[in-house]
């Protein structure tokens, strides 16, 4: 049944890009709302303002305490589960959503047709994958959008006046352990490494809510060949009957898989006779950048569309439309023969790997906040490529001493400074170290707090410094 919200007390756990709506759309509904919210800095002040200028109530400074009366909580994704307002709340009986099963229950609502979701979620790819699956769709002549953790609301794609006809849906780790009624079309877990183990506890406990994204799949659920905790996820899933695993690889797919043979993205699960028969859907040089990551980003994508019913050529053509946002193993210029790559969005050892992989002679510039991370596993799998590596930020001792273990080989830059000049100096050092034909790679493999606002900061400082190169 339809939960009805008319009258209903909700109370709203945090404010910011999620809650907001959430908040909006409850009073709209006819909700009587509280929203609590730990911070009390002049954003929130002013987003406070907004609301109370509606009818909601807001709690600044006090996001601990449950406010009498209420009949449910519906949180922003990055609040801990085991804060002292959900405590509270269990021992009351008051159950607790997050904004993406806030929207989940709303598809439908106004009597039009629900859109069904293709879902993506891993610890790595998720946007670009997100995108590159809008795209093939658009070009199938879908009306979709790329929604979700992605930065556009869910909320408002399932509320608004547009209608689509399918939603491909990024959902994080916290959002899907907020999320249990959530049922997609079809979904994919891109990969799995530990990430975020602060907020769940446990890999174990992580790797379940990255799971949670295949519960009641209706037609696919997609997996990494190369990453067995993706398949072993699809196998604990309960899915709904008729629902097909379906794998990706960069390799030679076998039946119920796409794979590469002879730089074509090839299809032999959404075919007819797929022990003899594949389809083809798109070249390597159609992805852009087609690193072996990207590559599987693409199939991931192809096997959700596919799933969906989409044309090969629609896949291609999609690919083809398809441009990367900044900070993902972006080039950002050749200077001597050197080529320079902005990958700022490799904040995890993870997405660093696959970045590293994509070249084979690299002047390495890494750190910045490790997060808890270890660095012995990535030097290890990179030693053979670094020419060099230039180190910076907070926990840069964590890499340089992973580097004096497994490639003591490779000269190390250790910069201890955190002004505004640091990228500078790091690309300069960087340049000295790089010969013609090496590529000198940004992917710090750490998070960018220490030294910058956010990852896109960092990235723009080092193209900047890139540009002063070449000036």
């Amino acid at each position: 049944m339809p939960f009805d919200f008319q009258g209903k007390h909700v109370t709203v756990a945090g404010l910011g890009v999620s809650g907001v709506p959430a908040a909006k759309v409850l009073y709209g509904l006819g909700a009587r709302v509280t929203v609590v919210n730990d911070g009390d800095d002049e954003r929130a002040r002013a987003q406070a303002a907004d609301l109370e200028a509606l009818g909601v109530t807001v709690r600044l400074g006090d996001g601990a305490t449950l406010p009498e009366g209420t009949e449910l909580i519906v949180t922003a994704p990055g609040w801990k589960p085991d804060k002292p307002l959900f405590t509270a709340a269990h021992e009351a009986g008051v159950p607790v959503w997050g904004d993406v099963e806030l929207a989940w229950r709303l598809r439908g609502r106004d009597g039009r047709e629900a859109a069904p979701w293709l879902a993506v979620t891993g610890t790595n790819g998720k946007t670009t994958t997100v995108q590159m699956l809008a795209s093939i769709l658009k070009a199938a002549g879908l009306r979709t959008a790329a929604v979700g953790n992605i930065g556009v609301s869910l909320l408002d794609a399932v509320t608004g006046d547009e209608d689509y006809d399918v939603l491909a849906v990024e959902l994080s780790s916290y959002q899907l352990h907020w999320a249990p009624s959530l049922r997609a079309h079809s979904a994919v877990v891109l990969n799995l490494a530990p990430d975020h183990l602060d907020w769940h506890g446990s890999m174990e406990a992580y790797a379940a809510d990255k799971g949670r994204i295949y519960e009641g799949n209706r037609v696919a659920c997609v997996y990494n060949v190369a990453d067995k905790a993706t398949e072993d996820l699809v196998r604990e899933a309960d899915v709904e009957e008729g629902c097909r695993a379906v794998g990706f690889t960069l390799g030679s797919p076998a039946p119920s898989q796409l794979g590469v043979v002879d730089g074509i993205l090839v299809d032999r699960a959404f075919v007819e006779d797929r022990q003899k028969n594949a389809q083809e859907l798109a070249e390597v040089t159609d992805v852009d950048p087609p690193a072996p990551h990207n590559i599987a980003n693409a199939l991931a994508a192809a096997g959700l569309a596919r799933a969906f019913g989409v044309s090969a050529a629609a896949v291609r053509d999609g690919l083809r439309a398809f441009t990367p946002d900044a900070h993902r193993i972006a080039h950002v210029a050749d200077v001597d023969g050197v080529a320079y790559v902005d990958d700022s969005k490799a904040t995890n050892t993870h997405a660093a790997e696959a970045s590293l992989a994509a070249y084979e002679s690299i002047v390495w510039i890494a750190g910045g906040l490790a997060k808890g991370a270890t660095f012995d596993e990535l030097v290890t799998g990179a030693a053979k490529r670094l020419r060099g590596a230039v180190l910076i930020g907070a926990d840069r001792a964590l890499i340089r001493e992973a580097l004096a273990r497994h490639a003591p080989e490779v000269p190390v830059v250790d910069l201890d400074r955190t002004d505004t000049g640091a990228m500078l100096q790091a690309v300069r050092e960087a340049q000295r170290l790089a010969r013609p034909g090496d590529t000198v790679l940004l992917a710090p493999a750490c998070a960018s707090m220490d030294m910058f606002t956010n990852y896109n900061k960092r990235g723009d400082a080092f193209a900047e410094a890139v540009r002063e190169l070449g000036a």
